[in-house]
C-alpha cells in the first residue's frame, strides 16, 4: 500500500466501520483533522489519520472524553496516565452501580414505597466518612458530658459501619435501618438513660467484665428454666431468680435483700431496650461479622421473674 494514498471520508468510513457523520465530527473537532483537500474541496485523509482514528475509536469505546483524547494525541499526557485515571473513575462508577443494584434488590424485597426507596438510595450513596459521622454524632449525643467508661465509648467509636463496595441487599437494608435507628429521638433518649445510669453507678472497665460473666450466669440459669417450661411469674421460677441474684450480689459485695433486688431490677429495666441489641446486630450484618445469639429473650424472662419475685 502506498504511503501517499489519501482517502475520502466515505472510504475512511468503510475501512473503520465508523459512520461518516462521526468521522466528520472528529474532523471538525480537530481530533482527526484532514490531511489535505481534493480540488473540489472534499476532505482527504492519509494512513496516519487512519491510525489516529483507530486510536480515537478505541479510547472513546473505553469512555475517554474527546478533550482528553486530544491531549493524548498532542502528547500532552500519556496513554498510561489516562488509563490510570480512567480506571479509577470506572471503579467509582462500578461501585455506584453495585450500590444501585443492591438498593433496587432491597426495595424489591421490602416492597418499599417511593419515599422509602428515595431514603434508601440517599443513605446508600453516603461515603464511608459520612456514615461514620452519623454514628459519631449519635455517640456524642448519647454519651457526651457523662462520666462513663472510656473503654466502652472507645469500643463504640471503633465499631463503625463499613458498607462493602458490592453490598448484598440485606447489608443495604441493615444500613438504612441503623441510620434510622441512631437518628430516632426515642432510641437516643433510651441509650442516654442507660449511659446516665452507668455514670451514676460509677461502673468501671473492670466491672464491665464482671457484668459479662454475670450475663453468662443469666443465660445458663434462664436457659435451664425455659427448657423446663418454667414461666417467669410461676413459683417454680423463684429458685432460678435466687441463684442469679445471689451471683450478682456476691460479685459486687452486696447483700441479697429487697432493697438490692429493687435496685437490680431498676438497673436491668433501664438497660432492657431491645433496640440496643438490634444496634449491634445491624452492625454485624453491615460489616459481615458473625451473628451472635440474642440475649433479649433471656433477660426479658429474668426481668419478668425478678419483678414477680420482688415486693413492690
Amino acid at each position: 500500500m502506498d504511503g501517499d494514498t489519501l482517502y475520502t471520508i466515505g472510504e475512511l468510513a468503510r475501512r473503520t466501520g465508523l459512520p461518516v457523520r462521526t468521522i466528520r465530527f472528529y474532523s471538525d473537532s480537530g481530533v482527526v483533522p484532514p490531511t489535505d483537500r481534493s480540488p473540489a474541496g472534499y476532505r482527504l485523509y492519509d494512513l496516519d489519520a487512519l491510525a489516529r482514528l483507530d486510536l480515537v475509536r478505541t479510547l472513546r469505546d473505553l469512555g475517554v472524553d474527546l478533550a482528553t483524547i486530544q491531549r493524548v494525541l498532542e502528547r500532552e499526557v500519556s496513554i498510561a496516565e489516562v488509563a490510570t485515571a480512567h480506571a479509577e473513575a470506572v471503579d467509582v462508577q462500578i461501585r455506584t452501580l453495585r450500590l444501585r443494584r443492591a438498593v433496587l434488590r432491597a426495595v424489591a424485597k421490602r416492597g418499599s414505597s417511593p419515599e422509602e426507596m428515595e431514603l434508601m438510595h440517599k443513605l446508600a450513596k453516603l461515603s464511608d466518612e459520612e456514615r461514620r459521622r452519623i454514628i459519631h454524632d449519635f455517640i456524642d449525643e448519647t454519651f457526651g458530658g457523662l462520666d462513663v467508661i472510656p473503654e466502652f465509648v472507645a469500643m463504640m467509636r471503633s465499631a463503625m459501619p463499613e458498607l462493602p463496595d458490592d453490598p448484598a441487599p440485606e447489608q443495604v437494608d441493615a444500613w438504612v435501618e441503623l441510620a434510622e435507628l441512631v437518628q430516632d429521638p426515642g432510641f437516643k433518649a433510651s441509650v442516654r438513660r442507660m449511659a446516665e445510669r452507668q455514670a451514676a453507678d460509677r461502673i468501671t472497665g473492670d466491672e464491665m467484665g464482671v457484668h459479662k460473666r454475670l450475663a453468662d450466669v443469666v443465660v445458663e440459669k434462664v436457659g435451664a428454666a425455659r427448657a423446663a417450661g418454667v414461666e417467669p411469674g410461676a413459683e417454680q421460677a423463684r429458685p432460678f431468680v435466687d441463684e442469679i441474684v445471689t451471683a450478682y450480689a456476691a460479685a459486687f459485695g452486696r447483700t441479697d435483700d429487697t432493697a438490692y433486688r429493687r435496685s437490680l431490677l431498676e438497673r436491668l429495666e433501664t438497660a432492657s431496650d431491645p433496640r440496643a441489641e438490634r444496634y449491634w446486630q445491624l452492625l454485624a450484618t453491615i460489616n459481615g461479622w458473625s451473628a451472635q445469639p440474642s440475649l433479649a429473650p433471656v433477660f426479658e424472662w429474668f426481668i419478668s421473674a425478678l419483678r414477680a419475685a420482688t415486693p413492690a
